[in-house]
């Protein structure tokens, strides 16, 4: 039984995986290419479900819905990285002034109500989570893979020029790459608004993959975005070299986040418990390098002991 519910729900599981993997490649830029804490995200994520659906709802073309997403996204960034780098206000502090911003904006956006539908039956949706178990083209699951390929390939693309290669050098060490002629202000706020945009893109997807967008649908995103971060360099980082790979890492392990959740629900967790599960996971994956390096450094420290427990054997 246990095994049958668990297999039933993992098409979804896997497809919303793959939706958070775009927001967490976001989170990925930031935190780990930029070396920023960018708690932004959690309002973009919303901005970008609340402009997706209203404008589907007026008669919009869902892709034009889903890059005016991806603008909207961009303009919160832009705010957090002018905050940052015009006004002088720390990253982190800078991020949760936009993200208070925006929740004025949202419900603004939103028509000044908390919760707004769109109904597969009504809208042409691009994904929509009524058919994540069918083997047709109306499946989400195809259409997501070939999304998510796509902005690891734009994004490794990207990364490979000359203002993508200033943007990293911005990141791994701001005096150096100021004292090579890079204007790394610039750098920091063009990351943040990259990275929000595709945050806003995975809220508009999950927004139409749900059938509607909630003003707190990105609380705790930020938490999200980073246990995919963590998990996809904790079991792949050895493994994965190429940039492009990294990429695909984060996705799986957005991906491996949502199937252990999924596991966990199955053996009958408490749904108001999930915050504090997420919480678990992402220090258990944070942790598990720094225990990995304590015990490489006792053995070096003490390699007899180490000999001498092969000799016992």
């Amino acid at each position: 039984m246990f095994f049958t519910s668990l297999f039933n729900a993992l098409p979804g599981a896997v497809t919303q995986g793959i939706i958070w993997g775009i927001m967490a490649i976001g989170v990925y830029i930031t935190f780990r290419i930029l070396d920023v804490a960018d708690l932004t995200v959690d309002g973009s994520l919303a901005t970008g479900g609340a402009v997706c659906v209203m404008l589907m709802r007026s008669g919009v073309n869902p892709w034009i819905a889903l890059l005016c997403s991806l603008g909207a996204g961009m303009l919160a960034g832009l705010v957090t990285g002018l905050f940052h780098t015009q006004c002088g206000i720390p990253a982190i502090l800078s991020g949760i002034l936009t993200q208070l911003a925006l929740y004025s904006i949202n419900l603004r956006i939103m028509d000044s109500k908390a919760n707004q539908p769109i109904g597969v039956d009504k809208y042409d949706l691009l994904v929509s989570q009524r058919y994540v178990r069918e083997l047709n083209l109306d499946n989400p699951l195809p259409l997501m893979l070939v999304i998510t390929v796509a902005v690891i390939f734009l994004l490794y693309w990207f990364f490979g020029t000359e203002l993508g290669c200033s943007l990293r050098a911005t990141g791994a060490n701001q005096h150096m790459a100021r004292a090579q002629g890079i204007n790394t202000k610039f750098n920091i706020v063009l990351g943040l608004m990259l990275s929000n945009g595709l945050v806003a893109v995975s809220g508009a997807l999950l927004a139409q993959y749900q059938g509607s967008v909630d003003i707190n649908m990105g609380r705790g995103a930020i938490v999200i975005g980073l246990a995919a971060v963590i998990i996809g360099e904790v079991l792949f980082g050895k493994i994965f070299r190429n940039f492009a790979l990294s990429l695909l890492a984060v996705s799986i392990g957005a991906i491996i986040y949502y199937i252990v959740l999924q596991i966990v629900l199955q053996l009958g967790l408490n749904t108001n418990d999930l915050k504090l599960l997420t919480a678990l996971i992402v220090a258990l994956f944070l942790a598990l390098p720094y225990w990995q390096g304590e015990v490489m450094r006792k053995l070096k420290r003490n390699p007899a002991a180490v000999k001498g427990g092969k000799e016992n054997a």
